[in-house]
């Protein structure tokens, strides 16, 4: 069963088709390898604070490899979210104006068993066709049945039964795919991340884009700045969530249109 395609060259219908029958499909190629290598310099940095506070909090065994919210100003992500990769899809999928709910990244290292390795969902809620958040993968390795690339259980984002581990295991395809491939899937498909039996650490960017009422994992606007607006672009500004920000007081709350913090067009 092939769901691997070309970025440039998946129309909407072929995107449809894809993610109604197996909930997930691969673009190949889709980032230059010289900015999958500046990402992965990036991490580096990146996990190193973020692992300093898992462990300060307790919560180092259960979180190895896992980086939550890389985003700041000037930073590595931001450049990514600007490109815009795969918007039309997301816009399509979403039936419109969308946000960043969250932006992280795993490192899966050898023999390591992190969270993401449970058979799991990123939705609690079964939203069945009415779709209120997408995933995306970013593989900053290639992504091989040996180095642990992500179980998929295709199909099972059409209904609200977690299956049992011989059921997922026997039957999830993997996604095994170049660096520099980009995955999308609905946010109702049953995955886990493989086990890395190599000695090379298999990276990838994990994000998710919701419809613009839904609630931010980490509030970005207030983290990045509410001046930092001025700045961007409207097509950051609606994806970081500037748009759709909720007022703290009745002087936010009661302003013009143009100066409300939550903005027409995001239902």
């Amino acid at each position: 069963m092939n769901n691997k395609y070309m970025y440039s060259s998946a129309s909407n219908v072929l995107f449809d088709e894809k993610m109604k029958e197996l909930g997930w499909i691969v673009f190949e190629d889709a980032l230059e390898e010289d900015f999958v290598n500046e990402i992965n310099m990036y991490l580096e940095q990146a996990y190193e604070i973020r692992r300093q506070i898992q462990l300060d909090n307790g919560i180092g065994e259960q979180t190895k490899g896992t980086l939550h919210h890389l985003v700041g100003r000037n930073d590595v992500s931001v450049d990514f979210l600007a490109r815009g990769y795969c918007d039309a899809q997301i816009r399509h999928f979403l039936e419109g104006n969308y946000i960043l709910n969250s932006l992280g990244a795993v490192i899966n290292i050898k023999d390591n068993h992190p969270y993401v390795q449970n058979i799991h969902r990123d939705i609690r809620s079964f939203t069945g066709p009415f779709k209120v958040m997408i995933q995306m993968m970013v593989l900053l390795d290639d992504f091989t049945l040996e180095n642990g690339a992500t179980y998929f259980l295709s199909g099972s984002h059409l209904q609200d039964v977690k299956p049992g581990e011989e059921e997922f295991y026997t039957h999830a395809e993997r996604a095994v795919a170049n660096k520099g491939s980009l995955v999308l899937f609905d946010s109702n498909l049953w995955h886990a991340a493989g086990n890395n039996r190599t000695d090379r650490p298999r990276r990838a960017l994990t994000m998710a884009f919701t419809r613009p009422f839904f609630k931010q994992q980490l509030d970005y606007p207030r983290l990045m700045g509410y001046d930092l607006a001025a700045d961007l672009s409207p097509y950051m500004k609606q994806i970081l969530g500037y748009n759709s920000r909720i007022p703290s007081d009745l002087y936010e709350y009661y302003q013009p249109v143009e100066k409300r913090m939550y903005q027409p067009g995001q239902g």
